[in-house]
């Protein structure tokens, strides 16, 4: 049991390339449910092995996760997760079937994406105030976030010698190590050289990281995630993710004329039609700023009903 879901995570480091997050959610996934066939197995038989596991078994795991109250989203995140690691065993021959294929995803929900007004995204740039580094780097990491559209993971992964100020680019480390450059804009590349110059011993080395923890070691995406949530709470939309944002820039980008196949490219989305949600973002400010300008989008209260002509005699 336990050497499956080794080989499926050394397949996913050295094929899939997967992030650290993911691969910790994958295996804890995979423990969680070796632990659930355990205890459900019948007194005086033979321990269940996952790589035996019938759909019976998964939709009684499933089962059991929507009881405890699990959402459905995290139902099927796991049930990927689940088909992912029978696919590869049934590659390996260590499994005769892949019990997860047949079983229906919850359906979920489609919300559109958190956005920031424009002006709540400027307010967001200025909270970090003061001249300290920690000051000057939070500054520089909102401005990076919102300047490139990068993912919260690609900015973790950003090198000194990945920002290329002449040409005002940057180049992003994103999903199965995928690469992309994209552009960043002079606010962004200000904030950063202030936060580089207030960095004691921050050196030259392009390998280096560029964003640092009070240690001088690179930073999380948690704790990216932590700085974001307590300057954005003081918004009065309210505290968002790194994701939003991501979304933000598309939004505003999209807004001020951007054709979609370029933030298709600036994103790093593989499929035109994840960008594509956007466009709706889009209509919706669209119309509500229609409605707000335009002095006959809407029928006033107080505009008077037309009165019938009189027949004729």
């Amino acid at each position: 049991m336990e050497d499956a879901i080794r080989a499926f995570v050394t397949f996913l480091e050295v094929e899939r390339h997967a992030s650290s997050e993911t691969i910790r959610g994958y295996r804890s996934d995979l423990q969680q449910l070796a632990s659930f066939l355990l205890r459900a197995q019948p007194p005086g038989t033979p321990a269940a092995d996952i790589t035996r596991a019938d759909a019976d078994n998964l939709r009684a795991y499933l089962h059991w996760l929507d009881r405890k109250g699990e959402k459905a989203v995290t139902l099927a995140r796991k049930l990927a997760c689940l088909r992912t690691f029978y696919r590869f065993l049934l590659r390996e021959k260590m499994a005769l079937k892949n019990p997860a294929e047949d079983i229906r995803s919850p359906r979920l929900p489609k919300p559109l994406p958190r956005v920031l007004t424009k002006d709540d995204a400027n307010a967001l740039m200025a909270f970090p105030a003061g001249h300290s580094s920690l000051s000057l780097r939070d500054r520089a990491l909102l401005e990076t976030l919102y300047s490139t559209g990068a993912r919260v993971s690609e900015v973790v992964g950003m090198n000194v010698g990945d920002l290329h100020e002449p040409e005002r680019l940057v180049h992003l480390r994103g999903k199965g190590r995928k690469e992309r450059v994209v552009p960043i804009g002079d606010v962004a590349i200000q904030a950063i050289r202030l936060y580089r110059d207030s960095v004691k011993k921050s050196g030259n080395d392009p390998t280096a990281p560029l964003f640092l923890n009070h240690r001088g070691s690179r930073l999380t995406a948690r704790s990216i995630a932590r700085m974001v949530s307590g300057y954005s709470s003081r918004l009065p939309s309210g505290a968002v993710s790194p994701h939003a944002l991501r979304h933000s820039y598309a939004t505003h980008l999209l807004d001020e004329g951007a054709d979609l196949r370029s933030i298709q490219e600036m994103l790093g989305h593989v499929s035109l039609s994840t960008t594509q949600k956007y466009t709706h973002l889009a209509a919706d400010q669209l119309l509500a700023v229609y409605d707000r300008a335009h002095p006959r989008a809407r029928v006033a209260a107080t505009t008077a009903v037309p009165r019938k002509l009189p027949k004729s005699s």
